[in-house]
């Protein structure tokens, strides 16, 4: 049948209008040099019909779900950064005979230790969940592991701050002591110091571990740099800590700690944003919330880690003091800042695909510019 005949059957008031639209048709791809039957451009070889393909979520929904976190995990991160920097620094300070720093930190290890499990058993809804967590060890999974690196720290630091306090209350001094338990911690000081340094840098690190084997983008493109971040920040947090509960005399290694942290915590934020910024998923730690968070961290950093180094210039004086304290909760707020930014950065590029899809078509792109994968998805 042909087109006129067609266009016979239409009532003449139909057929002359789709005439004339078909002409005007015809015309127009003419005059772009199209084919008018497959549309593709004449002269130039095979083009295809379908128009390039642009990635959409489903309703702009996220490819991945963001893990339902509240600010109990965020704390979880920070109390636990604190007590394994003071389980280094008791390890430290008994070795070195820096008694004032040893009952300090070992009493802020178990302190921050029982925050972290009040943070975490909050966050889990019940407490048995938390023991159903122990009642296998599987090497593969950085929660499993860091349950159990958690326990074994608690435990040590939990013996280590018994015998301290016994040895406040004069037990190794022909006093009292602690009643009953006192003449039976006694023997095992030396074991809760050999699992402070054991479990304190596992526990600093672990949680960065964590987060990167997850598939939210910022986390996991930080895989890399992030256990550096919270390592530093552990330190420089730890350290803070103990320039504000201590005399400045008494606090020396632990405003070296703090300045060597936050010069660590500088560094390590910058190779990590470096990073981001490459791999396309910088924004949501730039942005928002997480932005002013990351930026008033970084200025906290600073500001205590110069404060630590002019406290031990000033350390005996009253000016000192104010400033070693100062200083001291800049550092310790500045790795809380940290945590929560990194933890709701984290959410917000899970909510958004730009921020899984990207990425992805860079490193496929990248692999078939060097030849390593075909065009074919099934190659």
């Amino acid at each position: 049948m042909t087109t006129s005949e067609f266009d016979s059957y239409f009532p003449a008031e139909y057929a002359g209008p789709r005439r004339r639209r078909r002409r005007g048709a015809a015309r127009d791809l003419a005059a772009r040099g199209t084919d008018w039957l497959t549309g593709r451009a004449r002269g130039r070889g095979e083009q295809p019909v379908v128009p390039e393909p642009e990635f959409s979520s489903y309703y702009g929904q996220g490819v991945v779900k963001a893990v339902p976190w509240r600010h109990e995990i965020s704390v979880y991160l920070f109390t636990g950064g604190v007590a394994g920097g003071s389980g280094l620094l008791a390890v430290g300070a008994h070795l070195a005979g820096h008694d004032a720093l040893r009952t300090s930190a070992r009493l802020t290890a178990l302190a921050a230790a029982g925050a972290s499990g009040v943070a975490l058993i909050a966050d889990l809804g019940r407490p048995e969940r938390f023991l159903n967590m122990l009642r296998t060890l599987k090497l593969t999974s950085p929660m499993s592991v860091g349950t159990w690196i958690f326990s074994g720290y608690s435990a040590s630091a939990g013996l280590a701050a018994a015998c301290e306090v016994d040895r406040l209350l004069g037990g190794r001094r022909g006093g009292p002591g602690l009643p009953v338990l006192g003449a039976l911690l006694r023997p095992f000081d030396a074991v809760g110091t050999a699992g402070l340094a054991l479990f304190s840098a596992p526990l600093a690190a672990y949680t960065a571990v964590l987060l990167s084997d997850t598939a939210t983008p910022v986390w996991f493109e930080s895989r890399r740099h992030l256990p550096q971040v919270f390592v530093s920040s552990a330190a420089l947090a730890s350290g803070g800590v103990q320039m504000v509960l201590l005399p400045t005399g008494a606090a020396g290694p632990a405003r070296r700690l703090a300045a060597l942290g936050a010069l660590g915590d500088l560094v390590a934020v910058h190779r990590l944003e470096q990073h981001l910024e490459h791999e396309g998923v910088l924004e949501p730690l730039h942005t928002g919330h997480p932005g002013t968070m990351m930026r008033t961290a970084k200025a906290c950093v600073l500001g205590g880690g110069l404060g630590a180094l002019a406290a031990g210039a000033l350390r005996g004086t009253p000016a000192g003091r104010v400033v070693s304290v100062a200083s001291g909760l800049a550092l310790a707020a500045a790795s809380a800042l940290t945590r929560f930014a990194v933890v709701e950065g984290g959410q917000a590029s899970a909510r958004d695909p730009r921020f899984t899809v990207e990425p992805q078509r860079r490193r496929l792109a990248a692999r078939r510019a060097a030849g390593q994968v075909g065009d074919s998805i099934a190659t």
